[in-house]
């Protein structure tokens, strides 16, 4: 099923298509959830911290594929709404080569280098063994990312938001079971959790690469698109590269902060394992309405549809806020039971942190959410490297603050959760004032092609 973009109802349009999405990711969260919460109430808190330190590492990783693909997508919808058929067919094929490659290092690497990347972040001797073990499994998925991510994005920018849902729904189902079977039936333990999620993300990767193919007959290329023309590469590397940067700018300084939290000891580490998953959840809406309004304004681009553009803008940002407020006065109110999803109630210290984390980040929700939409709009007004440059602002300031606040004895860790929305308001006002003065320049630019 493709959706138009550029037509029909704003509000109505750009919600249908994003809510298969918002569901798409709130299901893939159940991956490592999943890992998180059985590893927690039946391993125990070394467990915990283990593998929530671990999902730290491979959304790190896992943000270098996404960029890639997401980059890919803004350049595919582009195409679409020009309804270039060729020179879609030719871009999928060339950032299919160029990421695949890229996939294919990456995973040789991260093999090679699994120890020094713990020492890197500090991990402490007493789990070091558990989160070793739970990488060396999981990072045979990395494979599995690339090919799920790289059709769904390839499918979300023709409109399609539905499929992509549909195979994370049975992967994240069998994921749960298999990871109930792998760590309470056959006692596997972290690898047995990691275990499950691979093959629950091979499932989805796989599965919807057939469907693509079988499906989707006006998506596949012919001989006469196998060609690597340098104007293409040029495209997809401008748009793929700077999202790519991105993204990974932004996770490697969440990595750099798990450092910091490693310091702190295996309570803090399990405590933020805990309240991250929760973070990621309440927040990860807001994040899928952002890249479907990216999808949104990138068709509308390429149909030229400037008025369209600007209402676009206005429905979204309204959208968005209406959310943040609504979770962010859930997850301040719910703090401690949703803690207990993940932590036993004896673990006291573990909830008084996550709790106290929880409650902080809860209140400025709204400050993320008008970050993911500006991340969205300048990646699809052709832009990308904005995006890197508010990323770079929200992430430095995050991990400067972070270091040197924690470092004040009568601040210590709390330092670390309030350096966070304080970076999301600096890109935030950044984003917006950038706009506000180059907003005539900027949609003159759009439509002069």
């Amino acid at each position: 099923m493709k959706q138009d973009l550029t037509t029909g109802n704003i509000a109505k349009t750009m919600l249908l298509f994003a809510l298969p999405m918002i569901l798409g990711n709130l299901l893939q969260q159940f991956y490592n959830v999943a890992d998180t919460l059985i590893v927690g109430q039946f391993l125990g808190a070394g467990a915990l911290a283990a593998v929530g330190s671990a999902y730290t590492l491979m959304t790190f990783l896992t943000s270098i594929l996404l960029g890639l693909c997401m980059g890919s997508g803004a350049v595919f919808s582009i195409r679409y709404g020009e309804k270039n058929e060729d020179r879609l067919k030719s871009s999928i094929f060339v950032s299919f080569i160029l990421i695949g490659g890229l996939t294919i290092v990456l995973n040789l690497a991260v093999f090679v280098w699994i120890d020094p990347i713990m020492r890197l972040l500090r991990v402490p001797d007493e789990i070091y063994g558990m989160m070793r073990e739970y990488l060396f499994v999981i990072f045979m998925g990395i494979g599995a990312t690339f090919l799920y991510n790289y059709f769904a994005s390839l499918l979300r920018a023709i409109g399609n938001s539905v499929v992509p849902l549909l195979f994370l729904g049975i992967s994240a189902l069998l994921n749960i079971g298999l990871d109930l079977l792998f760590v309470l039936v056959f006692r596997c333990g972290v690898a047995g959790a990691a275990g499950a999620t691979v093959l629950s993300q091979y499932v989805s990767g796989i599965g919807i690469t057939v469907y693509t193919y079988c499906k989707m007959p006006g998506l596949r290329i012919g001989k006469r698109h196998m060609q690597i023309c340098r104007d293409i590469v040029r495209e997809i590397s401008q748009f793929s590269v700077l999202t790519c940067l991105q993204q990974s700018v932004m996770n490697f300084g969440i990595l750099m902060v798990q450092g910091l939290v490693n310091s702190f000891g295996a309570a803090v580490m399990a405590a933020f394992a805990a309240a991250v998953k929760i973070d990621s959840f309440a927040y990860m809406p807001v994040q899928d309405f952002g890249n479907a309004f990216s999808t949104f304004i990138a068709q509308n681009y390429g149909a030229k549809k400037q008025d369209r553009i600007r209402e676009g803008m206005k429905v979204a940002v309204t959208c968005a806020v209406i959310f943040c407020v609504m979770i962010s006065a859930a997850v301040f109110a719910f703090a401690k039971p949703l803690m207990l999803i993940f932590v036993q109630p004896q673990e006291t210290e573990i909830l008084r942190v996550g709790v106290q984390y929880l409650r902080i980040e809860g209140m400025f929700y709204c400050g993320i959410g008008c970050l993911f939409l500006l991340y969205g709009l300048y990646r699809a007004m052709q832009m990308p490297g904005m995006s890197v440059v508010l990323t770079v602002i929200s992430l430095g300031t995050r991990v400067l603050l972070a270091y040197t606040l924690s470092a004040v004895p009568a601040i210590g860790v709390v330092g670390i959760w309030w350096s966070v929305p304080i970076g999301w308001f600096l890109a935030d006002l950044t984003g917006f004032l950038y706009y506000r003065k180059n907003q005539k320049k900027i949609l003159q630019k759009l439509f002069q092609s």
